[in-house]
């Protein structure tokens, strides 16, 4: 049933920091008020336009788009300061049809890209360019008419009114606004009179922010987000009232029941509107085949240079790479994709030919045979029984998805390559939009409330961590902000409530990248960021809705890890070497993945990830990409499995012996989704594009084509000769497995850059770890990671050195590495470069008088100087780091006296005196004592590099803690974990009770705790953690944890030199049965004696008779760590080793 009343003028969270309403918040209300039809009119821009479209399709509700524009007074091109903010009025445009849908994108984008002062604006003349199609309101109070109207006279008014029912002939319409406040009543009086008299229509609307009346202060706190006020602020923007939500269609006519026709008129409004926006159209640019080539058709230009390919990549040409080929081909030229692969071949082309690192391929690309020969990817897919309706689909026309990986700091080389290709005005980057998430919003609304940082900061910090965290499910696991909710903090969470998951600014996609076929405002509006850069109003989602061809171009830092460490091969040994060209059976590099010295090698760093390769002991490449498909989310036995069975030590059975096809190279268990679609081809006899769409509704759980499927599968099962019942068998085996397997074609290319980067530590380990470390010289947990690997590589990590230090970590030999200066915070890469220009020049610096004469004070300042001073990078020319510190004064002063002399020529190139400034002598004071130098100089390195205090307790460190920075996986909350580590950043605190407890960080080898100390905790070990102090703490974790956020609760605090004592560990034991062998024996013995440590050693002997005999070794206490338990395991069985 049709509705009497529809809204035409809202905004969603889209109209940023002014819409406390998300589009599915209003079309919920939409349906509460039983609402046909809705309108959304964003302020300046079409950001949600296509979202709000297929949702309100989808839940039968007549989208109609607008939005609200920003009209300069005068023209849009003009900034003129003396008008300020408020140089501007509001106009609402609705989109009739689909030439005024494509008009309002080319308003809006003028807004942005052309019009910005404060708002994106728009002008008389973009109206008049761009009518046709559009329905205009006069907007609110804000709005040209309203204003005219109320401040400049009737007659005025009238004038407005001429100009814009001109520029739109039969579609402006004069709206009416009633909120109770006062200048609306008078304006709803003068307005209607115009109308009347001018013989113009009249519509009424409620120019809604958020959905119910009860969110008005939710909707105020958010306004206050955007604007950075609080709400105590007597003189920030505010909307009057609690008027701004969506109203009934009996309260809208109750408001304006003197105006039934204004009411009646959003009916003929929306009844006139007929946009339907194409959805099943792709517009993909066109490649441009070469001049030379004889060739005019794109198909047969790519069958052209996919022969040539194929020829280069296989000296032996078979018959099933021919029909490979040939099949490829055809369903690309089928579904119009060649220009596609093209256009990708020939940025991937332009990439390498200019040294620009890429990946070999990621996602399911490398399952096309078509990519491989073009040299998308450096994968064979046959090689590695790759399937490429896994990849393109014949039955479901998409665009294939070919994500590429750059080097991180060259991507943007191929983007500016593109663009000159295709024009800038068809290619761009993608916006995303940063949404407020639990603890953000808690922030964000806390300030806004005036609550104390601490407080806030306090209540953020109760909501667990983890993907996907509400505020909803933190309170329901979380008693403290369940307490705090209901009640000293119960607004704060309410209007958190309210405004978690909005958008809250826009942002460009880390990779995305759309290219048009023409002008790209013919297809999609275009944003224009704070900082200048250019993008779609419509995210990666919307772009593929509207049939745009969207790239990503993605910047994988191992591949930056893997040029830098070629570059210092280069430079160190003088020798080139084609990463792609390696081989790809080198022993050494497998048994460095089989030994799990794997920190630092793509994909395989993690602690659980090294215990599973020392347990499988992989040989091949092949094993590699098993590994990295298992270790996801999933059945962690299956991994297990899988090792036993690698090793003969499970037997390999398959529920069908058509199944060993398909599984026998994962020794028959599920792991990879090409494996599903196999299956479902060999038993059911699926065609690879259905048994695509079965992987896909399992994947995704879609239940009733799940259910489809089955019957289809079991059917096709019986009828190749199958039980029902073994076919029903298989569907579940394949439905429990099925959504952990994992896409094959990424797990190979993955494997082969973690292979790669295998290569390059096992034989280039200094450059290798070098580069690793430049690449990460931002992210000091990373950097303490990598330098605590170089230490047990037997590398020493140079101190920072003004005379030997480069920007970057560079290896001076296979068992140092120079420190890279642009890890020093405060340091500016243009201070860097210039000093060590200066040093090449002029030779090394004698002293920090030689050093601030020789370079350029304004960039090498004294906040510079301070810094490299504290990093102990003048060590090396004096030592005591108080002096210089105490000189950065008199040394600049000295600097400049010099530079000053030298300017003005008076020094006396004839005379025999040298100097005409004497250099300055050192202040004669004593160096910081150990503790305090050591601190400094965390502050400018974030971690400690000439003396770290807990190197010396490295081994201690290591065997005592439980926890392993390295493994990025979620912690359940209440883990218990013991870890040691530094005290710092120590704050006390005092909670509800008025007893104090404390908050403070502990720095570990491998990064950082976040740690809490309640008050009974705190005062048992107030006197241990005092600042610098190094403890283990014993405790539980608080929430789910990424591998460089660890927070724990404290219950009990160690002192380092106690540890050992107070934290001893429980006995190791040991079964050995009546048949084990002395040599089973001998090895026990060597693994005790290479893994000794402080827990007792119990060996359980049985005897003939089956009686045993426990016996406690005197001689050897043993480690408990996981690599001797695991050795043990390995050797004796998983029962006969146990802690007790």
């Amino acid at each position: 049933m049709k509705s009497e009343f529809i809204h035409l003028h809202n905004h969603s969270d889209h109209s940023l920091l002014d819409g406390a309403q998300n589009v599915t918040s209003i079309l919920e209300t939409m349906d509460d008020l039983s609402m046909d039809s809705v309108a959304l009119t964003e302020h300046g821009n079409l950001f949600g336009a296509i979202s709000f479209y297929k949702q309100a399709k989808k839940n039968n509700i007549k989208p109609i788009i607008g939005c609200e524009v920003y009209v300069a007074k005068g023209s849009s091109l003009v900034r003129d300061k003396s008008g300020g903010m408020g140089n501007y009025n509001h106009l609402v445009l609705i989109a009739q049809n689909l030439k005024g849908y494509k008009n309002l994108m080319k308003i809006v984008t003028h807004g942005y890209l052309e019009g910005f002062y404060y708002k994106p604006r728009v002008d008389l003349e973009i109206l008049k360019k761009y009518n046709e199609g559009i329905i205009c309101m006069s907007a609110c109070l804000k709005g040209s008419l309203p204003e005219a109207l109320l401040y400049s006279g009737y007659e005025r008014g009238k004038a407005v009114a001429e100009e814009y029912s001109s520029i739109f002939p039969g579609r402006y319409y004069i709206e009416l606004q009633n909120h109770g406040i006062p200048e609306e009543i008078q304006n709803i009086q003068l307005a209607s009179k115009l109308a009347k008299d001018m013989g113009l229509p009249i519509v009424a609307t409620n120019d809604a922010h958020y959905a119910k009346k009860e969110h008005h202060t939710a909707h105020d706190v958010h306004i206050c987000i955007g604007t950075g006020k609080q709400l105590s602020d007597t003189k920030r923007l505010k909307y009057p009232g609690n008027e701004f939500y969506f109203k009934s269609q009996d309260e809208m006519f109750s408001l304006f029941k003197e105006f039934p026709e204004a009411l009646e008129n959003t009916r003929a409004i929306t009844d006139s509107i007929d946009l339907d926006i194409p959805m099943d159209d792709y517009h993909l640019p066109w490649y441009q085949i070469p001049e030379e080539s004889n060739l005019k058709d794109v198909d047969a230009y790519l069958k052209l240079l996919c022969e040539e390919g194929i020829k280069k990549k296989f000296s032996d040409y078979t018959e099933e790479m021919k029909t490979r080929l040939t099949y490829e081909l055809s369903v690309i030229k089928k579904m119009g994709f060649a220009s596609y692969f093209l256009i990708t071949a020939d940025f991937v082309q332009y990439a390498k030919k200019n040294k620009i690192p890429v990946g070999p391929g990621r996602g399911s690309a490398p399952g096309s045979l078509v990519s491989y020969c073009l040299d998308i990817t450096n994968i064979d897919p046959l090689k590695h029984n790759l399937i490429f309706e896994r990849f393109l689909n014949p039955d479901r026309i998409s665009l294939p998805d070919i994500d590429i990986d750059f080097c991180v700091e060259r991507r943007g080389q191929v983007i500016d390559y593109i663009k000159s290709i295709y024009g800038e005005e068809s290619v761009t980057q993608i916006i995303t939009f940063g949404k407020m998430n639990a603890r953000g919003v808690i922030r964000d609304v806390g300030r806004v409330m005036s609550y104390p940082y601490s407080e806030v900061d306090g209540i953020a910090k109760m909501i667990p961590e983890g993907p996907n965290m509400t505020l909803d499910k933190a309170l329901k696991q979380s008693s403290e902000l369940r307490t705090v909710s209901q009640t000293s903090h119960k607004g704060l969470l309410e209007n958190a409530k309210v405004l978690e998951g909005m958008t809250r600014h826009a942002s460009i996609h880390a990779a995305g990248v759309v290219v048009a076929p023409g002008n790209l405002t013919d297809f999609v509006p275009l944003y224009k960021s704070s900082q200048g850069d250019t993008t779609t109003q419509y995210d990666m989602k919307e772009l593929e809705s509207v049939g745009l061809l969207k790239m990503d171009f993605l910047g994988l830092r191992n591949l930056t890890v893997i040029d830098k460490a070629l570059g210092l091969i280069k430079t160190r040994f003088d020798k080139e070497i084609d990463i792609n060209t390696i081989p790809m059976d080198d022993p050494k590099v497998y048994e460095l993945f089989a030994k799990g010295l794997t920190v630092g090698i793509f994909q395989f760093e993690s602690s659980g990830m090294r215990e599973f390769l020392k347990k499988l002991k992989p040989t091949e490449i092949e094993g590699l990409v098993a590994m990295n498909a298992l270790y996801r989310p999933g059945p962690m036995q299956n991994i297990d499995r899988y090792i036993k069975r690698a090793h003969g030590e499970e037997k390999v059975e398959y529920v069908h012996p058509l199944l060993e096809e398909a599984l026998k190279e994962t020794h028959g268990i599920i792991v990879y989704q090409e494996q599903v679609m196999q299956i479902a081809n060999i038993i059911a006899g699926f065609t690879l594009s259905e048994a695509d769409e079965m992987r896909r509704a399992i994947g995704k759980k879609i239940r009733s084509l799940m259910d489809e499927m089955a019957e289809r599968f079991v059917a096709g099962a019986v009828k190749n000769g199958l039980t029902k019942a073994k076919a029903k068998q298989i569907f579940e085996l394949i439905d429990k497995f099925a959504q952990y397997g994992f896409n094959k074609s990424h797990s190979v290319a993955y494997s082969y850059i973690a292979y790669q980067t295998g290569w390059l530590k096992t034989h280039y380990t200094a450059e290798f770890m070098s580069a690793n470390l430049t690449s990460e010289m931002t992210n000091t947990n990373r950097v303490v990671v990598l330098i605590n690997e170089c230490r047990k590589l037997n590398i020493k990590v140079n101190a920072p050195n003004v005379n030997k230090s480069d920007i970057n970590f560079i290896p001076l030999n296979d068992t140092e590495i120079s420190f890279g200066l642009n890890a020093v915070k405060n340091v500016g890469i243009k201070a860097l470069e210039q000093f060590i220009q200066v040093r090449k020049d002029q030779g090394e610096f004698t002293s920090i008088f030689d050093f601030v004469t020789k370079i350029d004070q304004r960039l090498v300042n004294k906040k510079v100087l301070e810094s490299l001073i504290l990093a102990g990078a003048f060590d090396s020319i004096s030592p005591n780091r108080a002096q210089l510190f105490e000189a950065v004064d008199i040394a600049i002063s000295y600097g400049q006296q010099v530079d000053k002399a030298s300017n003005k020529n008076q020094i006396d190139l004839f005379s025999e005196e040298e100097d005409l400034v004497k250099q300055p002598d050192l202040p004669n004071i004593e160096d910081w004592e150990s503790q305090e130098k050591l601190s400094k100089e965390k502050e400018v390195l974030g971690l400690y590099v000439s003396g770290n205090p807990l190197l010396k307790y490295a081994d201690t460190l290591e065997e005592l803690s439980n926890y392993d920075f390295t493994e990025k996986k979620f912690l359940k909350e209440n883990s218990l974990i013991r870890i040691g580590g530094a005290v710092s950043s120590f704050k006390l605190h005092y909670d509800k009770k008025n007893q104090p407890m404390a908050f403070f960080n502990l720095d570990c080898l491998g990064g950082q705790v976040e740690s809490i100390i309640f008050h009974d905790a705190f005062e048992k070990y107030k006197e241990i953690i005092s600042e610098g102090n190094i403890v283990f703490l014993v405790g539980n974790s608080t929430s789910q944890n990424d591998f460089s956020d660890l927070k724990i609760i404290v219950d009990e605090v160690v002192p380092i030199n106690h540890a050992k004592k107070v934290l001893k560990l429980k006995e190791i034991n040991i079964k050995i049965g009546k048949k084990v062998t002395k040599d089973t024996v001998d090895e026990v013995h060597k693994y005790a004696m290479d893994n000794q440590g402080q827990s007792l050693f119990i060996v359980h002997m049985q005897n003939q008779d089956g009686s045993s005999r426990r016996i406690i070794s005197k001689k050897i206490r043993v480690s408990s760590s996981n690599h001797f338990l695991i050795m043990l395991r390995d050797l004796l069985g998983e029962s006969n080793v146990w802690i007790s």
